[in-house]
């Protein structure tokens, strides 16, 4: 892996605080705290407020929540645990309601640099796990033993992708020579089917790109834990508090999106439009150009 220093900018920043609206006295959840920049602008933005911070990845929060720790003292607290278990983490510290929820579904800079089999720009293990601690399966796993019809399903439902049978067809064949191990050889054998620089040309994306997001959601449960995550902010967030949710691709927006129509008796949503970067953001953080940030307030 790199031996950078990589620093992860959080997205929309201002409209975040804009949209959390944090007031004195209160409490509010940064369900996936990452590199800290949100918390960070949140304890700012308002001195007299406090924050609970939840992380799965230990490593993040070895690297980033120290500071925090020291700066804020008592305004800060961090919690290990993945925010799909909002309930049992909030009841395990004994808090009944928050004002205020905040979770960034994105995938960081850091974790994309840092972690195993994220970046198909870097030839390293096959893993994408974001929390080994809490996940047993890697991608390695699901590539080299899933069937073709669940590698199809797989790659259709979350990447999206149009040669999903095409390129499931070609890691059957692959891996009855050897398996996979690394990011290098998944990407060998996409990049075989499509050239890349034939594909980028055309799409304005690598070949890879859709199949190592549906691969990380896989691995991860992204889409299930996002879905539990909301049932369950909804029940912590105490009346007038508000709901923030970034996503970074119309899967994630769309679930957000359903769950605040579905919830219109218990929820207001305050962003009729999904809130994106301006070019004045874009321009000092590229990694924001995919952000959709929607609010809703609860009755």
């Amino acid at each position: 892996m790199s031996t950078q220093t990589v620093f992860h900018k959080s997205v929309l920043v201002n409209e975040v605080i804009h949209h959390l609206d944090p007031q004195p006295n209160k409490v509010y959840i940064d369900a996936t705290f990452g590199g800290g920049g949100h918390t960070k602008a949140i304890l700012d933005a308002q001195p007299g407020c406090s924050v609970i911070a939840i992380d799965w990845d230990l490593k993040a929060i070895e690297k980033n929540a120290p500071e925090l720790e020291q700066r804020y003292n008592k305004r800060f607290k961090m919690v290990w645990g993945n925010f799909a278990h909002l309930y049992k983490l909030l009841k395990k510290e004994g808090i009944k309601h928050v004002d205020g929820i905040l979770a960034d579904f994105g995938t960081s800079q850091f974790q994309i640099h840092e972690r195993a089999g994220f970046s198909f720009q870097t030839d390293s293990p096959l893993d994408m796990r974001m929390s080994p601690a809490h996940q047993h399966n890697t991608a390695a796993d699901i590539v080299n033993n899933a069937t073709e019809y669940e590698l199809v399903k797989i790659f259709q439902e979350y990447g999206e992708e149009p040669k999903s049978r095409t390129i499931a067809r070609a890691i059957i064949e692959a891996r009855k020579k050897r398996p996979f191990t690394t990011t290098g050889d998944l990407v060998a054998v996409i990049d075989a089917i499509t050239p890349a620089k034939i594909f980028k040309a055309h799409y304005g994306i690598h070949p890879a790109t859709r199949i190592f997001q549906a691969l990380r959601i896989a691995v991860n449960s992204e889409l299930d834990n996002i879905s539990t995550f909301l049932k369950a902010a909804i029940t912590y967030l105490a009346p007038g508090g508000r709901l923030v949710c970034i996503s970074f691709h119309s899967l994630e927006d769309r679930i957000v999106k359903t769950f605040f129509k579905q919830n219109a008796d218990t929820l207001t949503t305050i962003t009729p439009k999904p809130i994106t970067a301006g070019l004045d953001v874009l321009g000092k953080n590229l990694s924001a150009r995919s952000a959709k940030l929607r609010a809703a307030e609860k009755k």
